[in-house]
């Protein structure tokens, strides 16, 4: 059941796959849908093996036909069966039709969905699907209420009714699933976005579709994963594993520059060093004493300080004062591979540039700021928002929250590490340190990012398994960190 690729696809390429699936190499639609229903069937039971009670919930089109299979055999295995329906079952069309006559004709009862029902036992979702645009109906609404307000287990069939499934957002409201099994392949909405609220565990059943189907249709993302790093050369010295330099920590944010070093340095950055406000630079390096910190009050002194970097990182704690728009002025100038982040985006949108060798790291507010639109806008399709950063601003793009997502010019990849833990002041000035630790270290812009923004939820994930996620530090990750990168 587990997906064999790392590969997402829109609905639209896997309405492709269907119709390649059925007109081309003549697999029946029918056994698609049988094939869907036995996948939910067996992942019930592996789930919840002692339960034996199903409420399935189902609407008007092929998802329904999915559940009604799902419901005969449950019903054939000795189950209590009861589906409740949404639609006026006389409109079911084709190959739902046929799956919703050969439930009932096994014995199968269908009750009409209505205000007040409490279903029993486990729940399926098989009331929209991936072909939702818009928000959900008031009738479907109700039937979303019901679920989530069962208590019960629930299990998804293809996608959590109402969560838009190449986006990830929440069509007006969306089924809680513990589970979620989707069909043929991978659907990028599952993984980013709101659909972590919904999704629960995610698998995939191909429905015996052939490799050779998808294969002819473009990727529209990949989940990331992690690539190791090679071991280090006996003879190796710091010199060749650069120089970071940091810039910023204004007056009051000391502690996102220290983080953002320490972290540089717990990645594996050969040197450090900070330039920060002179009332911070002398207490900065305090129990760190391999940090570099520098005062810096007049661009001048940050030049020979850019002329030794090998990567550059600025934006933590450098605020939008005169201070901070002179030395971030300087920065770019240089000509130095750079890592923008915080304010860096804030000064970058006020004066829109495009470079090809900086990553970006905006959180959904800096990137309604950089693409002038709202933070509604980012978060109703992260996919395109991240293109359309990348697009005008070029490099790498970083487009953190849930599902972070990571694109260049050619690729989009989506982060399945992190959790709610992360939800903290100074997650993104470790990131952002880690970026420019592994960027000066020679790795190439976007496979820094990649192993960056997978290691740093890798490692909340592992602070969040060992001592829960409320009260966790962006500091307890960095001795994860240099862990895992090992």
């Amino acid at each position: 059941m587990q997906p064999s690729s790392q590969e997402l696809y829109r609905v639209a390429q896997i309405r492709e796959a269907e119709r390649i699936a059925i007109e081309e190499l003549q697999i029946p639609g029918m056994q698609l849908m049988l094939s869907a229903g036995l996948a939910a069937f067996n992942a019930l039971q592996q789930r919840w093996p002692d339960v034996y009670r199903l409420s399935v919930f189902c609407g008007g089109g092929n998802n329904a036909g999915d559940g009604y299979v799902l419901a005969k055999l449950a019903l054939q295995a000795g189950f209590n069966v009861v589906v409740y329906s949404v639609a006026d079952t006389a409109a079911l069309k084709g190959d739902a039709l046929m799956a919703y006559q050969d439930y009932v004709r096994t014995g199968g009862r269908v009750l009409p969905c209505e205000p007040g029902l409490k279903p029993g036992g486990i729940v399926a979702d098989a009331l929209l699907g991936t072909g939702l645009s818009r928000e959900v109906s008031d009738e479907y609404a109700m039937a979303i209420s019901l679920i989530n307000a069962s208590g019960c287990p629930v299990l998804a069939l293809d996608v959590p009714s109402g969560l838009h499934a190449d986006s990830g957002s929440v069509l007006g409201c969306a089924v809680q699933a513990g589970i979620t099994v989707t069909f043929i392949a991978l659907k990028c909405g599952l993984f980013t976005g709101e659909a972590a609220n919904y999704c629960g565990d995610v698998v995939c059943s191909s429905l015996n579709v052939p490799d050779s189907v998808l294969a002819k249709l473009p990727v529209a993302a990949r989940l990331l994963d992690k690539k190791p790093l090679p071991p280090r050369l006996r003879a190796s010295h710091k010199g060749h594993f650069g120089h970071v330099l940091l810039i910023g920590g204004n007056h009051g944010y000391s502690g996102a520059i220290r983080l953002a070093g320490e972290a540089a340095l717990r990645a594996g950055a050969g040197l450090v060093s900070i330039a920060t406000r002179a009332a911070h630079s002398a207490v900065l390096n305090c129990n760190r004493p391999e940090l570099m910190c520098h005062a810096v009050e007049e661009p001048s002194a940050l030049r020979s300080l850019l002329d030794k970097a090998t990567a550059v990182v600025i934006g933590p704690g450098l605020g939008r004062d005169e201070w901070a728009r002179a030395l971030f002025a300087e920065a770019l100038a240089s000509g130095k591979p750079c890592v923008l982040d915080a304010d860096a985006l804030n000064l970058l949108a006020e004066q829109p540039a495009r470079r090809d060798d900086w990553i970006l790291t905006p959180h959904p507010g800096e990137a309604s700021r950089l693409l002038a639109c709202s933070t509604r806008d980012i978060g109703g399709d992260r996919f395109a928002a991240v293109r359309n950063l990348q697009q005008r601003y070029g490099g790498v793009i970083v487009l953190k929250g849930a599902g972070s997502l990571v694109a260049d010019d050619k690729d989009i990849f989506v982060d399945t590490t992190g959790n709610p833990g992360m939800a903290s002041g100074g997650m993104g000035d470790v990131l952002a340190g880690m970026l420019g630790a592994l960027s000066a270290q020679g790795l190439a812009s976007v496979d820094a990012a990649k192993l960056a923004v997978y290691v740093h939820g890798e490692a909340a994930d592992i602070i969040a398994e060992e001592h829960g996620e409320r009260g966790m530090l962006a500091s307890d990750l960095l001795a994860k960190i240099r862990e895992l990168l090992n």
